[in-house]
C-alpha cells in the first residue's frame, strides 16, 4: 500500500476576496501561486508545503458543524488568544462555552473559531 501525508484542504467559499482577507489577518497567511489552473481558485500556505485552496461558490450554500473543523498548531497559545479578542473574534471551547479555551484529557489547550463562511477553525499548542 502506498504511503500518504496530507498535501491541503479545499473550502468552498462565497466571496473568495474576504476569506483571502480573513485568512492572510487572522492567520497570517501567505498567499501563493494557484499552479493548478487559472480559475479563480486561490491558494494560500499553511507552511511546510502544506496549502488552503479556497474556492470561490457564492451560489453554495455552505453548511458545517465544529465537528467538521481544521486544526493548526501554535507554540504561544496566549499570544494567539490574545490576538483574536484584539480583532474581535469570539472563540469557545469545544463545549461552545464564548470565550474559553479547553484543556483535552492530554494536556492540549484549544481554541475553536469560524471564518466569514462558518467553517470551524481549531488551533491548539500541541507542538
Amino acid at each position: 500500500m502506498a504511503a500518504f501525508s496530507f498535501n491541503h484542504i479545499a473550502l468552498s467559499v462565497k466571496d473568495v476576496n474576504t476569506s483571502i482577507a480573513f485568512y492572510q489577518k487572522v492567520l497570517q497567511l501567505d498567499e501563493i501561486k494557484n499552479t493548478a489552473s487559472d480559475s479563480k481558485t486561490r491558494w494560500l500556505s499553511l507552511n511546510e508545503g502544506k496549502q488552503l485552496h479556497l474556492i470561490p461558490r457564492p451560489d453554495s450554500e455552505i453548511k458545517t458543524n465544529k465537528a467538521v473543523h481544521f486544526a493548526l498548531t501554535t507554540s504561544d497559545m496566549n499570544s494567539f488568544v490574545k490576538y483574536l479578542k484584539e480583532l474581535n473574534i469570539d472563540y469557545s471551547d469545544w463545549r461552545d462555552t464564548p470565550n474559553k479555551d479547553y484543556i483535552r484529557k492530554d494536556g492540549i489547550r484549544q481554541v475553536y473559531f469560524q471564518d466569514p463562511d462558518g467553517y470551524w477553525i481549531e488551533i491548539n499548542d500541541d507542538i
